[in-house]
């Protein structure tokens, strides 16, 4: 337990939230699977309706198992409330339709994860929003982009694709001391709150894709939003129950209970194989350059020390050939698997630029700092001489 006399973290990602003799004595929760729930009068019912009353009165609302999700996430990640939404991008997506307005700002990071930017950039700018796009390792360039416009700045760290890391200290002091009203989000999806938890550093919303760390098995799709209960509340009768009806299934949400019962121990193997991945690519004669914080190397060593509890499992790299010694070595591999997401129980590999990130055009790419020839790597858990002996196999001439 912690000195603190808070339970610690392994403890609270299998206890919080849940309490079995709530319910019957199952050991797990249940999982209800129910659309609409009986009310015993019309007062009851319209209390419901109107919040005065606690309980559930609709799935698309809200649910008692994956109530039981949110409490946890919102503990895990230090928030005061969560939302469980269909995907990731149901979280993103249900966020910013509640924050933003025609005429208002979002001030991104210039490197997003595609579908991110492509919401962004193809989706919101119909509406009249503008998107502004700044360098936040530059603090300068990021402040200059604020003006009275900004409802909310986004960014991810460490970054899809390319590593990048950005001070989420740093970011939300400047933001706030700007404007207290502008919404800081961090999507924390990469690290997961074993590894990061951007709202105790100053952020004002966390969003995840749970598909990824969070389930843990690449057997679900899943997000979740975690921040104040206000804004909380705000984008579940908003933009979840109006505007996305991103919902997400009771079944799935006991998937992702389970998952993050082994979440830390699983975030402990990832990043201990993805240290001696990077480390022996580091070293490989056909590598260019390989990015990874864990690398005293590697340009956000000193942030990820300060802002991260340890390195994570994601790997980007650049072969000596370019994008055809890429192809040639993706092609050549036997056990680790060419398919995108990541944080799976198998190590994933992908090209971004044909794959996750296709969406932006060939100048998109260059101008967000997403080169032709990166790869990523997704550390899985397997043993990690075989997912080594795999690689170097894979790039032997």
């Amino acid at each position: 337990m912690a000195t603190d006399n808070k339970l610690s973290f392994a403890t609270r990602a299998i206890h919080a939230g849940y309490n079995s003799a709530d319910n019957e004595g199952s050991l797990n929760p249940p999982i209800y699977m129910t659309s609409t729930y009986a009310f015993e009068s019309v007062e009851q019912g319209a209390g419901r309706f109107s919040g005065e009353q606690q309980g559930h009165f609709y799935s698309r609302i809200s649910n008692p198992t994956q109530a039981i999700l949110e409490t946890r996430l919102a503990d895990l990640e230090e928030g005061e409330a969560a939302l469980a939404t269909a995907s990731g991008m149901g979280a993103i997506t249900a966020t910013l339709w509640t924050l933003l307005a025609p005429g208002d700002q979002v001030l991104v990071d210039k490197t997003l994860y595609g579908c991110t930017f492509s919401f962004m950039e193809h989706g919101l700018k119909k509406f009249g929003i503008e998107i502004c796009y700044a360098d936040f390792t530059d603090h300068s360039e990021m402040a200059a982009g604020l003006s009275d416009k900004t409802k909310v700045v986004y960014f991810e760290t460490p970054v899809n694709p390319n590593m990048r890391m950005i001070d989420i200290a740093a970011i939300s002091s400047l933001v706030k001391a700007y404007s207290p009203n502008i919404k800081v989000i961090v999507d924390n999806t990469y690290c997961t709150p074993v590894l990061q938890r951007p709202l105790t550093l100053g952020a004002d919303l966390v969003v995840h894709s749970a598909t990824k760390y969070l389930g843990g098995h690449g057997d679900l799709i899943a997000g979740a939003v975690v921040g104040d209960a206000e804004t909380i509340q705000q984008i579940r009768l908003f933009g979840l129950k109006d505007m996305t009806g991103a919902v997400i299934s009771p079944m799935t949400v006991f998937l992702i209970l389970r998952g993050i019962k082994t979440l830390p121990l699983r975030m402990e193997r990832h990043c201990h194989n993805a240290q001696l991945m990077a480390e022996m690519l580091e070293q490989h004669p056909a590598v260019d350059h390989v990015f990874f914080p864990g690398l005293k190397s590697d340009p956000w060593h000193d942030l990820a020390c300060r802002q991260m509890d340890d390195f994570g499992g994601m790997i980007a790299l650049e072969l000596k050939g370019g994008y055809e010694a890429g192809v040639r070595m993706l092609n050549r591999l036997k056990l680790i698997k060419l398919a995108v997401s990541l944080g799976d129980a198998e190590t994933l590999i992908q090209h971004p630029a044909s794959m996750t990130h296709s969406v932006y055009t060939l100048e998109e790419r260059e101008r967000h700092g997403i080169s032709e020839g990166l790869v990523r790597i997704s550390a899985g858990l397997e043993a990690v001489v075989d997912i080594i002996a795999d690689l170097e196999q894979a790039m032997a001439d």
